[in-house]
């Protein structure tokens, strides 16, 4: 990492939102001055850095003010205050179409985008087979972009940012409109350009996703940065937000205390459990007054032989425990588990849904247990992440939950311990 590539220095950003709009010259002359509005602050003293050849990306629940700060980035909206220097090359892939004139075909457009970012025509000319080849337009390139698909949209807005040479990509959530072999074509594309060390920074949806590709993530919540950090903590904290938005659909009672059964010891050990690795408690924090339908108070994690040694075996059982509080009846609650390498990396996702069953909760404690049979896994300490979902969203959500070590005597390596055996087949004798 070398020095700092984009800076956003205290950036905030207002729009005025009109409540009357007045469309003749008499009603503009005579309201003129007093039309009456409000300031809406998209975004509100956002400070961070991104450095050379880092990859950022930016997390927040729709309305947060993800697609303003990279529009304010890229210099299509200027800051209602503070500044954004970037050194470099910038190319932005911000919404689907943009920057492309419907009349114009597609090779007419990407002159004009080529010339949009600095380009001369020679520069243009020498890199148009690529920019045609990497959106496999190559038969629609002459085509009026206005009867091109979304998908031929993405491919040629894609082709064009990444093709240019930028020194700074910033992508704005664009990529779930293509189909799943042109994501993973651009998903190659990025992980190339984090190789050379360019600069990425880029919003998306998909926590996965930034798990997986980004160095850091910045946190956006109703226009304010509230966070950034290494891309687990920055989901995390990106969950719990969307835990406490959904408050006001949850049901204004006391706070519950978990009960005497689930409360956990400070050594991570459950009262009458000496199985557990490493035991949860307590709930996001959304409020004193708030409580969410149903919460989880205890996650745990436990095995056959847990009080004699500190990791697992290849194949033998874990049981992970979700115990819960419900504050008022639900049904059609479903119990979500997922399971992570040491890189963050997902390897098992499910949900009682998923495996076909229905669970309907009374007010009062509970539990469930997920049975894994066989754990079919080598060396590592793997985190499990659970939730708990109702028909009016996601109630509670813990990340990670707990965390439960294998190790593996034998000498195969690997991270799956796959059922293997070798057979020697005999030879049929050759004729002479």
């Amino acid at each position: 990492m070398g020095s700092v590539a984009v800076d956003v220095r205290g950036v905030s950003k207002r729009f005025r939102l009109y409540h009357e709009k007045y469309t003749s010259l008499k009603e503009k002359v005579i309201h003129i001055g007093r039309i009456p509005h409000e300031d809406l602050w998209a975004l509100q003293d956002v400070s961070f850095d991104v450095k050379e050849g880092e990859t950022v990306g930016i997390l927040g629940r729709n309305g947060s003010g993800k697609s303003t700060l990279l529009k304010c980035v890229c210099g299509v909206l200027q800051p209602s205050s503070g500044e954004v220097v970037v050194r470099g090359k910038l190319a932005g892939l911000l919404e689907l179409g943009a920057g492309f004139q419907q009349e114009l075909s597609g090779r007419e457009n990407i002159y004009l985008n080529g010339s949009m970012l600095g380009l001369s025509k020679r520069e243009v000319d020498r890199m148009f087979d690529d920019i045609v080849e990497f959106a496999e337009l190559g038969q629609f390139i002459d085509n009026q972009v206005k009867f091109y698909s979304s998908g031929m949209y993405v491919r040629l807005g894609f082709a064009v940012a990444v093709n240019v040479d930028p020194d700074v990509l910033v992508i704005d959530e664009v990529l779930a409109v293509g189909d799943e072999r042109f994501q993973r074509k651009c998903m190659d594309r990025i992980k190339q350009f984090q190789k050379e060390g360019r600069t990425i920074l880029f919003v998306s949806h998909s926590p996965d996703q930034v798990r997986s590709i980004c160095d850091r993530a910045v946190v956006l919540s109703d226009g304010q940065m509230i966070g950034m950090g290494p891309p687990g903590e920055a989901v995390r904290l990106f969950r719990e937000r969307l835990l406490e938005a959904g408050d006001v659909l949850a049901l204004r009672v006391e706070q519950l205390e978990p009960p005497a059964e689930a409360s956990a010891t400070e050594d991570g050990g459950a009262p009458g459990e000496t199985a557990d690795v490493q035991v949860a408690t307590g709930h996001l924090a959304g409020g004193a007054d708030h409580v969410r339908p149903i919460r989880i108070t205890e996650v745990s994690a436990s095995y056959p032989e847990a009080d004699r040694r500190p990791y697992l075996l290849p194949g033998e059982t874990l049981v992970v425990r979700v115990g819960y509080q419900v504050a008022e009846p639900t049904d059609n609650v479903i119990f979500q588990i997922d399971v992570r390498s040491p890189d963050g990396s997902a390897l098992f996702q499910t949900d009682s849904e998923i495996l076909g069953l229905q669970f309907d909760a009374p007010v009062g404690p509970g539990a469930v247990e997920f049975h894994f049979e066989d754990l079919p896994l080598f060396d590592g300490a793997y985190d499990i992440t659970v939730g708990i979902r109702t028909p009016r969203g996601m109630s509670d959500w813990r990340e990670p939950a707990c965390r439960f070590e294998v190790m593996n005597p034998g000498r195969s390596t690997g991270v799956v311990a796959l059922p293997c055996r070798v057979a020697v087949v005999p030879q049929e004798p050759v004729a002479p």
